[in-house]
């Protein structure tokens, strides 16, 4: 195995966009911020520049392409034709003889809705003022002292170079790393600022940040606000289908979101788009409509995300259920959902469920024995014909075949198996270690109009992990190709082959875990959704008065 590279700053690695599909790192070292935004986007071609050769090697196990170079001697030799859609800065400023003329050079590489990213030191931190009082500044081999730098920076002296590059300033974030000993230098300074008419409160902002870091664009584009509620984080729902969204469009500099338990009714503050997204609202009879009203009167584009089929839904067929009669648009997950939904409101994106992160594969460690995993909410119906078989199975394998157990304790209770274990209803990042440890995941489906609307979210989370699904036909037949990237069953027999096969084959297992896996890295990943969602929230709001003359229509005939 290559070595791994250390952990990237994670607010570093969350300020690079994850619709950028290539990135160039100028001074990636040994490509540990690269590595990392692959986890979260591996299909994006990540490149790096970087002086030191040794480096360079080691990073060239982890990016795409490496090359060694000064990048202050020309342009990187990565063939790029519609420019680089980020490019990265996160210590490599301040090692250059003039680097706003290098940033200046760079923007010509830069795609014409491209960002860049940069970290630089702030000459203006404590430690540095007070080596200086003190007579004790000197060089050290790394950090803010670091011997190579040949330029540091204030926040102004940044924004002034930056505008004078010609560049437009997203947002510039400082690092923190101490703020109680910036709090005690500045009390300890107070009679000399204030001899200096310096406002200690200023002096402190500026005095405590280690770093800044910026994200620039060669132009300006309208901002946009996000706002949304979710539900209770319970099964990961939230999570896959408000939560992990929300945090992936706002690595983009020109979004900004806001999420809550509570419907925010502020009014927004400027005309740029403002989007309100519901989770699984119920927004039944008047106290629904009144609620969208002020919603609408204060400037918010109202979107309801739903991704069950709400027929099996008590009172969503009601004619005063405006759920999503009364909104401007709908957000699902499936095409079944949509075809359900597009009655109610044609306004409708389909937004498949996907991975934010592809995670460590941590399975497969003990060659002998394979554990399944079973976690579900209400699935009784689903795998009750089907408990007999996984039974019998288990007698046999004896303690080749383990099991994983969340939230279904009458599941838990009715396999025979004495090698079993089981927790109960936990958070999202417990579901998915839980998962994570385990070889195989057992997905029942009865063949149902509920289930049939249903999404294949079981499949790919399993696939993250390498972890081979055994799965109904049902909704997971669109997505599973049998016998290569899971195994399907559409009765008990078949189940019982597939999972005896799996138990005497357990390569033939991780060969197709490790299939599984490359389809979500491939194909189902959240940061592949990240422009089309925003996209689409721009179309929903250029077209507004469209959509609130059909909202008003719509309100009219349910009134």
């Amino acid at each position: 195995m290559p070595p791994a590279p250390q952990p990237p700053a994670a607010d570093l690695l969350q300020r690079i966009p994850l619709s950028a599909m290539t990135v160039l790192d100028v001074g990636c070292g040994q490509g540990e911020l690269g590595a990392a935004f692959k986890r979260y986007s591996p299909a994006a071609r990540v490149m790096g520049i970087e002086r030191d050769p040794e480096l360079a090697v080691i990073a060239a196990i982890h990016l795409d392409d490496v090359a060694v170079m000064d990048p202050e001697a020309g342009d990187p030799p990565f063939g790029v034709p519609e420019g680089y859609d980020c490019i990265i800065y996160s210590s490599s400023l301040a090692h250059m003889r003039d680097p706003f003329a290098t940033i200046r050079r760079h923007a010509e590489l830069l795609h014409p809705d491209g960002v860049m990213l940069m970290c630089v030191p702030n000459v203006e931190h404590w430690s540095f003022v007070e080596r200086l009082l003190r007579g004790t500044f000197d060089y050290e081999p790394a950090g803010l002292f670091d011997r190579g730098h040949l330029r540091w920076f204030s926040l102004e002296s940044m924004r002034k170079g930056l505008l004078e590059a010609g560049m437009f300033l997203c947002d510039a974030s400082p690092r923190i790393f101490d703020a109680e000993a910036a709090r005690r230098f500045t009390t300890a300074l107070a009679p000399g600022l204030a001899a200096l008419g310096i406002d200690p409160q200023a002096y402190v902002r500026r005095a405590a940040a280690l770093q800044y870091v910026w994200r620039v664009r060669k132009k300006e584009r309208e901002r946009i606000s996000l706002a949304g509620t979710m539900l209770p984080p319970v099964g990961g729902v939230s999570h896959v289908r408000v939560v992990e969204p929300f945090q992936a469009m706002a690595t983009d500099p020109m979004v900004s979101v806001n999420l809550t338990n509570e419907v925010d009714l502020s009014k927004p503050h400027d005309g740029t788009p403002h989007i309100f997204v519901l989770h699984r609202p119920s927004l039944a009879g008047q106290q629904g409509r009144d609620l969208l009203r002020v919603l609408s009167d204060a400037g918010w584009l109202v979107v309801t995300e739903f991704d069950d089929h709400p027929d099996f839904f008590s009172g969503m067929q009601d004619d005063a259920q405006l759920t999503f009669r009364g909104v401007h648009a709908i957000q699902t997950s499936t095409p079944a959902l949509a075809e359900v939904l597009r009655g109610r409101n044609p306004e409708i994106a389909i937004f498949p469920n996907a991975v934010s992160l592809l995670p460590e594969v941590r399975n497969f460690a003990q060659p002998r024995a394979l554990t399944m995993f079973f976690g579900a909410l209400n699935r009784e119906q689903d795998w009750r014909d089907y408990l007999p078989i996984v039974n019998d199975v288990a007698d046999m394998a004896g303690d080749r075949l383990r099991f994983e157990v969340v939230h279904d304790d009458t599941f838990f209770n009715a396999l025979s198996s004495p090698h079993k274990h089981f927790t109960p209803t936990c958070d999202y990042p417990t579901y998915n270690e839980i998962l994570g440890r385990c070889e195989i995941s057992f997905m029942p489906l009865a063949d149902n109009g509920f289930n049939r609307a249903k999404s294949d979210l079981k499949f790919i989370e399993a696939a993250s992990h390498r972890v081979v699904s055994l799965a109904s036909n049902v909704v997971y037949g669109d997505s599973i190709v049998d016998g290569q990237t899971g195994f399907l069953f559409r009765d008990p027999q078949e189940l019982r082959s597939r999972l005896m096969r799996l138990i005497v084959m357990p390569e033939l297992a991780r060969t197709i875990g490790d299939r599984a896996r490359d389809y979500v890295a491939r194909e189902r990943m959240l940061a592949y959704q990240v422009k089309p969602r925003l996209d689409w929230y721009r179309s929903l709001w250029a077209r507004r008065e469209q959509l609130n003359a059909a909202l008003s229509a719509r309100m009219g005939a349910t009134a």
